[in-house]
């Protein structure tokens, strides 16, 4: 999975998305429930370095990858929400599947780059 750049973006996006929810459906709870803001702390921490890394894991495949703009841009609005990244994930790989975006830079570069995403997307 760490060896493409789709790989790294995915598992990215994985963990950023487990962060935010655990931050939003167990820290905050433990929080306000039990008094206890360690929880919210620390995976306030960790999230905060989870989600930077996913936003440059996007923009490295924007660029390697050759994805259009509107994919950028949803790949980060998607991150702001709770779950998010997951349901960008699933998007991802029906758009694979469907042709209309790619795996790997060669198959980017072989089908003629963005403007053939713009086109069929």
């Amino acid at each position: 999975m760490l060896k493409t750049v789709l790989g790294r973006f995915r598992l990215a996006g994985y963990l950023e998305g487990i962060s935010f929810l655990f931050l939003l459906f167990v820290a905050m709870p433990l929080k306000y429930m039990a008094d206890s803001g360690d929880a919210v702390r620390i995976s306030g921490m960790i999230h905060g370095i989870l989600f930077p890394l996913y936003l440059i894991a996007a923009l490295h495949a924007y660029g390697r990858l050759r994805w259009s703009f509107k994919m950028l841009l949803s790949a980060v609005l998607l991150g702001f929400l709770p779950a998010g990244t997951f349901i960008y994930d699933a998007y991802l790989r029906k758009q694979i599947q469907a042709g209309r975006a790619y795996a790997t830079p060669e198959a980017a570069r072989a089908a003629g780059g963005r403007e053939g995403i713009e086109r069929a997307g």
